[in-house]
């Protein structure tokens, strides 16, 4: 039987088949067929998204080339190829995404099926640039969807978790390349928190890293340039850091003064080039992340609630919270289709426990009104997602209409989307 993992190795999976078919063709002989089936990327879902019994399907030797639209504001993409692939592809176009998040390494599919998002008050998910789908549905047969064409199906599909159909191909919404500058400092969390609304207001993306036993955070902000020739980012912090991780991982009491150090050591930076360079960051030191959007007027004090809480449990984080500031949209099952949004990330190193932690932290997350991103450690049930998305049972009539056998569906997601079969 075939093994399957996820990126960070808490997400296993036995499926029966790992099939790679290399064709539309073979594609929808392959879901005609299926029992059960679930698509993987690159395996950066730290929720049970995967995992199945049936077919695991990976899309990366699909056939297929990047199409330009003529007017150059739209592109088609293969599903399967990764945020970076595309990018690259994009720049060599002249092109650019209008905006990414910090990790170029999930399969396109995959991050437009969970709500993946960069940061910028103004600027939605990736989600949100989607104009088209081709996807598989549950019989083989392939269907495309857009705004005019299966509407229905086109407005459930734009966050979907993979349970509508394989996204075989993408049209998303392009704009000229553009370059951009970085810039990190170190400043108190009072005065980022004081001046939150005025730094989002003012620059196109900003986002900061605290770590939970510091007072000192860490402020990113990102602004477009002219030119930019991207110097190579210096390694020496990413040893330093694993480092602390693996020590932490041995004394757990260390991570406090551990977290202190490295605040310190943190010195300021700046570097500027393509933006499909700027925007990820390198990713090596493996975790388990939580991340929930909550209400953007209620994200500083959630966050404060949410240090205060690890504080007091004497909780062995060794990673620093993310907070970033995300646009409200109009899709059903986007964690931001309430509005305006502040997107705080927990994480954890790989090899220490994390669940005990979470758990605090997601009380005071669900407190505020929060709603996960769908690919990061939650505890959602499925009187939670009815409950926090007026939309569902209109998304639910969908799934239950193309895929009534909830081919799609895993356990995990059964008992999620339980009120949809």
């Amino acid at each position: 039987m075939a093994r399957w993992r996820n990126w960070s190795g808490s997400v296993t999976a036995a499926p029966a088949e790992l099939a790679r078919p290399r064709t539309m063709a073979e594609l929808c002989a392959l879901v005609a067929r299926a029992e059960r089936a679930r698509v993987a990327g690159t395996g950066h879902s730290f929720m049970p998204l995967c995992e199945t019994d049936g077919v695991l399907v990976s899309l990366t030797d699909m056939e297929g080339e990047l199409e330009v639209a003529p007017d150059r504001r739209s592109v088609w993409t293969p599903a399967g190829w990764s945020i970076s692939r595309l990018t690259r592809a994009l720049w060599d176009q002249g092109l650019s995404l209008a905006n990414q998040g910090d990790i170029d390494k999930q399969a396109i599919a995959g991050a437009l099926a969970t709500g993946t998002h960069g940061t910028g008050r103004t600027l939605g998910s990736l989600s949100t640039l989607a104009l088209a789908y081709e996807l598989v549905l549950a019989d083989g047969s392939a269907v495309t969807c857009d705004a005019a064409r299966e509407t229905d199906l086109f407005e459930a599909q734009r966050v979907s978790l993979g349970m509508l159909g394989v996204m075989a191909r993408v049209r998303l919404a392009v704009m000229p390349a553009y370059r951009l500058r970085e810039t990190i400092r170190r400043a108190p969390l009072d005065e980022i928190l004081a001046d939150w609304d005025e730094l989002a207001e003012r620059h196109r993306h900003v986002e900061f890293f605290v770590f939970p036993y510091a007072d000192q955070a860490m402020l990113k902000i990102l602004e477009p340039v002219e030119e930019g020739d991207d110097p190579a980012a210096e390694d020496l912090a990413e040893r330093g850091f694993r480092f602390a991780c693996d020590l932490a991982a041995i004394a757990p009491a260390l991570a406090p003064g551990l977290q202190r150090l490295m605040t310190r050591a943190i010195g300021p930076s700046t570097r500027a080039g393509p933006a499909f360079r700027i925007f990820p960051s390198e990713r090596a030191i493996r975790f388990e992340e939580m991340e929930y959007e909550v209400p953007a007027a209620a994200g500083a004090e959630t966050l404060r609630r949410a240090i205060d809480e690890v504080r007091a449990r004497r909780l062995p984080i060794i990673f620093p919270f993310e907070l970033r500031a995300v646009a409200g949209d109009d899709i059903q099952l986007s964690p931001m289709n309430a509005g305006p949004c502040v997107s705080i990330s927990f994480h954890q190193y790989a090899k220490m426990p994390w669940r005990e932690a979470f758990a605090a932290v997601e009380a005071v997350f669900a407190q505020a009104g929060g709603r996960p991103h769908w690919a990061k450690r939650h505890t959602l049930t499925s009187a939670d997602v009815r409950r926090l998305y007026p939309l569902a049972e209109r998304w639910g009539a969908v799934r239950k209409r193309v895929d009534p056998t909830a081919k799609f569906l895993n356990a995990h997601l059964r008992e999620l989307f339980a009120f949809s079969l």
